[in-house]
C-alpha cells in the first residue's frame, strides 16, 4: 500500500490529508486532557505514537526484521504489545488507504481541513466493524503498556536494551517502548488512571464513530469544524 501510494502523487496528497486530519480531530478531541496535569503525557503519547500523521514504516520495518526474535528476547508481555502494536499499524494502514483512494476519486480537494471530503469518505468506505476492532486494539495497546509497568525488572531490561537496539538499528522500536512504559508508569493510583485514561478515549472514540456513521452529513461536519477549531 505505501509503494502504491509513494507512486501516484494525487494519492500521496490524499492520504496525507487523511492523517493529518485524524491527527487535528484527534487533538481536538482530546484538548482537555493535553491540559490537564494528569493525562497530558498519556495523550501526547497516543497523539504522537498511534493516531501521528507522521510516517511509521521506519518502525514497523525494524519490528518486521527482528519479530521472529522477540521471543527469544523479551518477556511475553512485550512480545503481546509489539503484535498488537503490528496488528493496529495494518489496520490502520488500510483503513487509511481506502479512505485516501475514495478521496481521490471524489472533487473534492486536498485540504486536511475539509470535514465534508472526509465525511464522504467515511462513508465511502463504511467498514464499520473495522473502525470499532481499530479502536478494540488502540485499547488494546494501551492496556498491554500499562501492565507492563508492573512486570519487575522490565524497566530496567528496557534501559539495558538500549544501546544493543541503536547498535542494531532499532532505535525506534526501542523509543516506542520506553516512552509508552515511562507514559503509564508516570500516572498515579497504580493503574485507576490509566484505566480511567482508556475509559475516556473509549467513550469518546465511539462517539465519533458512530457519529461519523449517522448518516447526518450536517450535524457531522459541524462537530468536526468545532473539533478542529479546538485543534488549531
Amino acid at each position: 500500500m505505501r509503494a502504491q501510494t509513494q507512486v501516484d502523487p494525487h494519492l500521496q496528497a490524499a492520504t496525507v490529508a487523511v492523517k493529518k486530519f485524524q491527527a487535528l480531530r484527534f487533538t481536538g478531541t482530546y484538548d482537555d486532557l493535553l491540559q490537564s496535569k494528569e493525562y497530558r503525557s498519556a495523550t501526547r503519547f497516543f497523539l504522537e505514537e498511534l493516531y501521528s500523521d507522521k510516517d511509521y514504516s521506519l518502525r514497523d520495518a525494524q519490528f518486521a526484521r527482528i519479530a521472529g526474535a522477540l521471543q527469544t528476547f523479551f518477556p511475553q508481555q512485550v512480545v503481546a504489545t509489539a503484535v498488537s502494536l503490528a496488528q493496529l499499524h495494518v489496520l490502520t494502514e488500510e483503513l487509511d488507504h481506502q479512505m485516501a483512494l475514495a478521496w481521490t476519486g471524489s472533487n473534492s480537494g486536498m485540504e486536511a481541513h475539509d470535514a465534508a471530503s472526509y465525511i464522504d469518505a467515511w462513508n465511502a468506505v463504511g467498514q464499520h466493524e473495522e473502525r470499532k476492532r481499530q479502536l478494540a486494539v488502540v485499547l488494546t495497546v494501551g492496556q498491554e503498556l500499562d501492565r507492563l509497568t508492573r512486570t519487575p525488572g522490565l524497566r530496567l531490561m528496557l534501559k539495558m536494551m538500549r544501546r544493543p537496539a541503536m547498535a542494531a538499528n532499532l532505535d525506534s522500536l526501542q523509543t516506542f517502548l520506553e516512552s509508552g512504559f515511562d507514559t503509564f508508569a508516570g500516572m498515579s493510583g497504580k493503574g485507576q488512571r490509566a484505566l480511567e485514561f482508556l475509559s475516556i478515549i473509549r467513550t469518546r472514540e465511539s462517539v465519533w464513530i458512530e457519529r461519523l456513521f449517522a448518516g447526518d452529513a450536517v450535524t457531522s461536519e459541524t462537530a468536526l469544524q468545532a473539533c478542529l477549531g479546538k485543534a488549531r
